[in-house]
């Protein structure tokens, strides 16, 4: 836990989490999971009992990967690593929440996870003042992990399903996507729909702040529509480009229910 607390001021330039907080949470319900390598801290997650309408899950708080560990698996590993405490102590959820901007944990949490997600938070945290959250709303996309579903068991994913992609992109003077929105892209009801979504969205900050800010309040107008109108966000498509494309299906599409013994692959 100590080693964490170092870790995390290297990812997020803020201050740790009490190990008080974290060796209670994890006498409790919670599960913590450390990625070593030559016996250092690289990586790490720590999640807390939830309980909400009746139900308990995981709240799958923080997951912080060494900057120069990053991109190498170990976020994939960490997760799955934590999936299996999980189904050991007895939850079939976890949840968490992650920037929608950030193409890559978004093609972590949906395509190679299986979660999914179908609610947007403004604003989640209010103002924050670290490296990576300074100057724009908090917003975030709350994942939903059924770890026991036949959705998460099967590794499902869609296919012959025709996406639409109504919206389009330019570049701007720094070379950086601008997202075009007219307001009319998602009339109608089309078996699925494609948003694209900045590659590099910290370098978007750094040098357009004014783009990120406008990258921002479209997506949330998007993301709110499709979720209002029954669609979930289920994966990504990568494409060697400035923008990924975000994959938006039907919620009735999606297995959630228990995986049948056996079944899955």
């Amino acid at each position: 836990m100590r080693l964490i607390q170092i870790l995390e001021r290297e990812v997020w330039d803020m201050d740790p989490v009490p190990t008080h907080q974290t060796f209670t949470a994890s006498k409790n319900g919670g599960i913590l999971v450390g990625a070593f390598h030559e016996g250092k801290l690289v990586g790490y997650s720590y999640g807390f009992a939830g309980f909400k309408d009746g139900k308990s899950y995981l709240c799958s708080h923080m997951m912080g990967i060494h900057p120069d560990f990053q991109s190498s698996g170990i976020g994939r590993m960490l997760k799955e690593e934590q999936r299996k405490a999980a189904k050991d102590i007895g939850y079939d959820l976890i949840q968490w929440t992650f920037d929608p901007l950030e193409s890559r944990n978004a093609y972590l949490n949906t395509t190679r996870l299986n979660g999914i997600c179908s609610t947007y938070l403004e604003n989640c945290y209010g103002e924050m003042d670290d490296g990576l959250n300074r100057g724009l709303p908090t917003d975030r996309l709350q994942i939903e992990w059924w770890i026991s579903s036949a959705h998460v068991e099967n590794k499902w994913h869609p296919e012959g399903m025709r996406f639409v992609t109504p919206f389009r992109t330019h570049r701007s003077e720094f070379g950086h996507p601008v997202l075009e929105v007219n307001g009319d892209e998602l009339e109608g009801d089309m078996e699925a729909y494609e948003v694209p979504i900045p590659k590099a969205f910290q370098t978007i900050k750094k040098e357009e702040p004014e783009l990120a800010l406008d990258w921002r309040l479209k997506i949330r107008g998007i993301f709110q529509a499709l979720f209002g109108r029954g669609y979930v966000l289920i994966g990504v498509r990568k494409i060697e480009d400035v923008v990924q494309y975000y994959r938006f299906i039907p919620k009735e599409m999606v297995s959630l229910e228990k995986a049948e013994r056996g079944e899955a692959l």
